[in-house]
């Protein structure tokens, strides 16, 4: 009889012992409550929960946890309705201040989110959504801090994913691209053609500015030729005077000639000569004929 009493009590015993036994894992942590009052917070490794007394009320992770927020329905400053998600990375650290100063933290966690989301969308304009969105981040990730600081809770990051005007906007917005797109790509013509006809511009003009520099040589060295040619005639004909006399019969031959070319010569031409010079007349021969 004794031994059929005794298995019983062993084996509720050990089945007491058995359930009293509590092996937590590390970044986790356990609360216990003893007769409905929190007692401790269980660490890593091996614990003992008394039976009936005591109780293990919550299990949590203790490492850095990801949120994703779903899509929310936001309006801008100027009255733009877009959609906006994102994603809040936090952590627990205070399990115990968590567990009892909230009901539902994840719940909670993501109404706060959505709310601080709508109240930032609501300060900036449609366009400083899209070029201010790591200023967003920070405003959110401080302000989102402090409010679960209070639950025990570590926001480390928030980062919001995607920024999606409506349908409406969207299309009006591809219109404004298209048309910034086409005023550029006008602008660019415009001034591809006038630097065309710039371009061209210059280059008639150093054209002509090179032909009438290439004239002006020219007749320089026409010139200089002439006045060349007439100085060594007129040097043979002082260094040797029986030339000088050939020339005076030569010249005499051809007066009628040159009579002529004299009346057909504008008015007020006047020739200037030294009858015994015969350079100087032909000289003078050569510059009225150049005259006429």
């Amino acid at each position: 009889m004794e031994t059929l009493f005794s298995l019983p009590a062993l084996a509720l015993l050990a089945f007491l012992g058995f359930g009293s036994v509590r092996v937590t894992s590390g970044g986790q942590s356990r609360l216990v409550e003893r007769l409905g009052k929190y007692d401790r917070q269980l660490k890593p490794g091996l614990s003992f929960v008394l039976p009936v007394v005591e109780k293990v009320v919550s299990h949590e992770s203790l490492k850095e946890r990801v949120l994703d927020i779903p899509p929310q329905q936001c309006i801008t400053r100027d009255n733009v309705s877009i959609e906006v998600d994102a994603v809040v990375y936090w952590q627990l650290l205070e399990h115990a201040r968590a567990y009892y100063a909230v009901d539902n933290l994840q719940a909670a966690m993501v109404n706060l989110v959505l709310t601080q989301i709508r109240a930032e969308m609501g300060k900036l304009d449609l366009d400083q959504t899209f070029t201010t969105r790591s200023e967003v981040n920070e405003a959110l990730l401080r302000d989102l801090d402090q409010a679960t600081d209070p639950w025990g809770v570590k926001v480390t990051r928030v980062e919001m994913r995607d920024i999606v005007p409506s349908q409406g906007v969207q299309q009006a917005m591809e219109q404004q691209m298209t048309a910034e797109r086409e005023k550029r790509a006008a602008i660019l013509r415009s001034e591809g053609e006038r630097e065309s006809q710039v371009n061209a511009a210059r280059g008639r003009a150093e054209s002509l500015l090179l032909d009438a520099e290439a004239k002006a040589k020219q007749q320089a060295l026409m010139a200089k030729a002439r006045a060349e040619a007439a100085a060594e005639l007129a040097k043979v004909i002082e260094t040797h005077p029986a030339a000088a006399e050939s020339l005076r019969l030569l010249l005499a031959k051809d007066w009628m000639a040159m009579g002529e070319e004299l009346a057909k010569a504008p008015g007020g031409s006047v020739l200037l000569v030294d009858p015994q010079s015969p350079a100087s007349l032909l000289t003078a021969l050569r510059n009225l004929q150049d005259k006429g």
